[in-house]
């Protein structure tokens, strides 16, 4: 899944002349954040070396991360925001120096909102293996090169693991609630699973209890996109001049996830069979309405990700299952004891709400019983960063909801003692 902007919204025909300049220049060969640029609102957290789950060390690891609000006294206000798989630590804001795109959730982190920094410390880190600020592909190596290719296999459970080791060096025992769509409900999941004692909430929005073999499909068709390109010179391009990178394979793994991204009457809908200006696309030389917005989105997302990181956390998103080595996705989720809130969308073709339903029917302190509580919408997956009220009314009475994950584990320490 990944996060729009404003401008993904509308038609391509819609986006201002000086972003078609911008875009008419050739695409880096990557658009990772690198030290040396501008870090905008990015704070940083050396967290050291990260043991990751299939073996190996990523060494001297650092996660960027950005925060709202204040924590209070006792720590117990602290919110962790977990984006999906083309996201950042970059929630609200401006685009602007250090920061290419304006922030992904806007509608529910703010002043009067769900996420009000007035009352919750709010937490947002650059996923380990992205490439905005916190250590993947694009950052160097301890041999002096940027890792590239060689930048070990990491699953969702290794970087929830890098998420915690931030929260020990901001001083937080415990969030209040841990929110995530998508690839970032993956990580909410395997918080419950984890780090039972460290998380009262959990808010799994839009996310499958496990990958299945049609979505680890659609990733590996996006993998292949990439690697095809002349461009990428197996993972190592990073000293290519510009317009000389893998950008055409990156955009087309774009395209190809846009289009599970949102449902098809909302495409239908939008778009129909109308044409991108005067000239036909039968054979006239001219493009559908279609055709151009997944081109444009396609162009702008090369100008700030990475081909590299794309293919780590894709492989991540494909590696996550909550039950494995738990004895299945039952066993799993029967004992997180987090209360929590799972929701689905009606039109999602990534993650169909049959995946939340299956969470739902077995979190034992799930404030929906034994169902997902499903929106309706025209969006499709990405209607969880869409449609603002309808999420947002949600996540409030999620926090309005007593935790039973603190009773309930202090209550199983109190039993195993005597």
């Amino acid at each position: 899944m990944d996060w729009q902007t404003p401008e993904d919204a509308v038609p391509s025909a819609f986006v201002t002349e000086s972003h078609r300049r911008a875009l008419s220049a050739k695409p880096p060969a990557s658009g990772a954040w690198r030290v040396g640029d501008d870090p905008g609102h990015r704070r940083f957290a050396a967290i050291g070396d990260l043991t990751l789950e299939r073996g190996g060390v990523l060494p001297s690891a650092v996660v960027a991360y950005e925060t709202w609000g204040e924590l209070n006294a006792d720590a117990s206000n602290a919110v962790l925001v977990l984006h999906a798989l083309t996201g950042d630590s970059h929630v609200i804001g401006h685009a602007g120096p250090g920061h290419a795109t304006a922030g992904w959730w806007s509608g529910l982190l703010g002043d009067g909102k769900a996420l009000d920094p007035a009352e919750w410390f709010i937490v947002a880190p650059n996923l380990i293996g992205g490439c905005q600020g916190s250590t993947g592909p694009a950052s160097i190596a301890p041999d002096g090169v940027e890792w590239g290719a060689r930048f070990p296999y990491l699953t969702i459970r290794d970087q929830a693991a890098a998420q915690a080791r931030l929260a020990d060096e901001l001083g937080i025992d415990r969030f209040a609630v841990v929110v995530g769509g998508s690839m970032g409900g993956m990580h909410a999941l395997e918080w419950g699973a984890m780090f039972p004692d460290r998380v009262e909430r959990i808010a799994v929005l839009a996310a499958p209890p496990a990958a299945t073999a049609d979505q680890i499909a659609l990733n590996s068709v996006q993998s292949e996109a990439i690697r095809m390109d002349p461009g990428f010179a197996g993972g190592d391009y990073y000293d290519a001049p510009d317009g000389e990178g893998p950008h055409r394979g990156l955009a087309l793994a774009r395209r190809i996830a846009l289009l599970n991204y949102r449902s098809p009457t909302e495409l239908d809908e939008r778009f129909e069979r109308s044409w991108q200006s005067g000239l036909s696309p039968l054979g006239g030389g001219g493009v559908f309405a279609v055709e151009s917005y997944l081109g444009f989105h396609g162009n702008k997302f090369t100008r700030r990700f990475d081909a590299n990181s794309y293919l780590v956390l894709i492989d991540a998103m494909s590696s996550h299952d909550v039950g494995r080595d738990r004895g299945g996705v039952a066993a799993a989720l029967g004992r997180i004891q987090a209360t929590a809130l799972v929701l689905g969308i009606e039109s999602d073709r990534l993650f169909p709400i049959s995946g939340q339903e299956l969470i739902a029917r077995h979190l034992p302190n799930n404030i929906d019983g034994d169902r997902a509580h499903i929106i309706s919408s025209p969006y499709g997956h990405d209607a969880f960063l869409i449609e603002d009220a309808l999420v947002d009314a949600q996540l409030r009475r999620l926090l309005a909801t007593p935790s039973q994950a603190v009773t309930a584990v202090a209550a199983a320490g109190s039993s195993t003692e005597s």
